[in-house]
């Protein structure tokens, strides 16, 4: 096993609560390592764990997990835990896990999971959505698509992604998330393997050569991803195409940064929008 046979990378850094008696890591701390990678696989594949598998119509159950060592990491250690999908069979799921300081080998796993029905615990067929997104992504395929467009076509979907970010998640009123804004407005909807959307924005205009970004969201589960940068770039575009030579945008002060990175700069004082703060936040096309 070597890191070449990965795609799909965890990084951690030994903390001092895992190393044990003879100044290594708890033999046990490993597996934990191998399950958060696992969960960094699933972000990978753009598929947020819980409503997927609600979509698909079952879970999965770890039927078995088995542990090779072969060096020991030490505190302050920095690894690099790797996962891959090696199988699927009928109702069985076979993943990898390898442990690396850098391109040695310090442990190895074998994870093997079965679909099943969560009421009964019975197994089931693994989907052939669930197939094909995983041979997708150990082949190196994209795992998402992006749409822009108007309302009447993407509505539904950039809808569902605002109301579980704005409404459910940050308590804003049903009431403020919507207005007459979005029917004018160009939309950029992002959707996984399952056919999910997991991430939206709009562009709307605002005064004559200047748009205005808003209603960016991203699914709790796939944040940190670029997810949310591809959404703002597409709608970038959108705006320079169309001749805009300014973008602004009122950004949640917790954004900020992810803002800068893209070439806005803030403009005027922190106010506050639905009881969040927000600065204004311009960007020269």
């Amino acid at each position: 096993m070597n890191r070449s046979e990965f795609r799909c990378f965890h990084r951690l850094r030994v903390r001092w609560a895992e190393v044990d008696m003879q100044k290594i890591v708890f033999n046990g701390h490993y597996l934990m390592y191998v399950d958060t990678a696992v969960a960094d696989y699933w972000r990978a594949l753009a598929l947020p764990y819980e409503s997927a598998m609600h979509t698909l119509g079952g879970d999965l159950y770890v039927k078995k997990a088995t542990v090779e060592y072969f060096a020991s990491a030490r505190y302050d250690d920095i690894l690099d835990v790797g996962v891959r999908c090696a199988r699927v069979g009928s109702s069985s799921i076979q993943f990898f896990g390898g442990i690396f300081a850098g391109d040695r080998l310090l442990v190895s796993a074998e994870l093997i999971y079965v679909f099943a029905n969560p009421a009964t615990q019975k197994s089931l067929p693994v989907p052939d959505a669930l197939r094909k997104v995983f041979s997708g992504f150990e082949a190196g395929q994209a795992m998402t698509s992006l749409s822009v467009g108007k309302w009447d076509a993407l509505g539904g979907l950039c809808g569902a992604v605002r109301t579980e970010v704005f409404v459910e998640e940050q308590g804003i009123p049903l009431a403020m998330e919507w207005d007459d804004a979005d029917a004018g407005a160009t939309h950029a909807l992002i959707t996984n393997g399952l056919g999910q959307p997991i991430a939206t924005g709009r562009l709307i205009d605002h005064a004559p050569g200047v748009g205005r970004i808003g209603r960016m969201a991203v699914v709790r589960a796939l944040r940190g991803s670029d997810l949310g940068a591809s959404v703002l770039e597409a709608l970038v575009q959108v705006a320079i195409k169309r001749g805009d030579k300014e973008l602004l945008l009122h950004a949640q002060c917790s954004a900020q940064g992810f803002y800068a990175k893209a070439g806005f700069l803030p403009r005027g004082a922190i106010f506050e929008e639905a009881d969040i703060p927000h600065v204004e936040m311009v960007k020269i096309l």
